[in-house]
């Protein structure tokens, strides 16, 4: 096998504690297979997430990073989900600034209810990242 047929994606996922976290939890107790690429951790809200979060995680040499929150109006802080939509919008623009793929990037809206939506999340995001390869850490130390 070739090092590009061994790789896996390593994904950093911020996950909302009331929605997204409870999702995976389910995905779990289901039995349903995908991928363990993605480290989870739980926050309060999406809203919550500071852009340094993200960029720390590709700087620790993530290879994706994921956002996942409460459905749109279904926000356990009323307005969060609709300020981490907006973070997330200029996060992108800045990480494509600064060099790294923005298909390294997502974000996704999934319920606690939305045990196997969670896992074709994760099973899409390691599908679309495998092609990319793993960061060049180089090309991104060169830029700073």
């Amino acid at each position: 096998m070739s090092e590009q047929q061994d790789y896996e994606p390593r994904i950093v996922a911020f996950l909302c504690k009331w929605c997204s976290s409870a999702g995976s939890d389910l995905a779990g107790v289901s039995r349903i297979q995908y991928p363990a690429n993605a480290t989870p951790i739980t926050v309060p809200c999406t809203g919550a997430i500071s852009p340094m979060y993200i960029l720390s995680a590709f700087n620790k040499g993530a290879d994706g990073v994921l956002v996942s929150g409460c459905h749109i109006g279904d926000c356990h802080y009323i307005e969060g989900n609709f300020l981490a939509r907006r973070k997330m919008h200029l996060i992108m623009e800045l990480i494509e600034f600064i060099g790294v793929e923005p298909n390294r990037f997502r974000m996704s809206w999934v319920s606690a209810a939305e045990g196997a939506k969670f896992a074709r999340v994760i099973t899409d995001f390691v599908n679309d990242l495998k092609p990319l390869g793993p960061q060049d850490k180089l090309k991104r130390a060169e830029r700073v």
